[in-house]
């Protein structure tokens, strides 16, 4: 997941593993004008050593707190679709059902934010 730090929106997502695959499916999600300018502080994961530009990324230690954004974002996105609580009554084994969940409270979650930011 890709968050921008200034506006809190979701970029971009991929649902997979944490593959060098899956990185670059994500890296190549995220739009145009932030692969080229932005920075990306990542966790010391091996798959995006490959995929970001070396000059565009900045690996953050734990504890840093530079990740905590997408920490709670991901909380956040557990606790409300419950579809990714296996114990839930909503729980599925489709995943194109879970993507399309995620999808909606992402699409929902950056409105919100956009309304709040244009309000304030």
């Amino acid at each position: 997941m890709a968050i921008d730090v200034e506006t809190r929106q979701v970029l971009a997502f991929y649902v997979g593993d944490r593959s060098r695959k899956s990185a670059r499916k994500l890296w190549q999600r995220i739009p145009a004008e932030y692969r080229q300018q932005a920075s990306f502080a990542t966790d010391d994961w091996e798959a995006y050593k490959g995929v970001i530009p070396p000059s565009r990324h900045r690996v953050c230690a734990k504890g840093t707190g530079q990740t905590n954004m997408i920490e709670r974002f991901n909380c956040t996105l557990r606790q409300r679709v419950s579809r990714l609580v296996r114990k839930s009554l909503s729980f599925s084994k489709s995943m194109s059902n879970h993507i399309g969940a995620i999808k909606y409270f992402i699409c929902h979650y950056n409105q919100v934010l956009a309304a709040s930011i244009t309000f304030s």
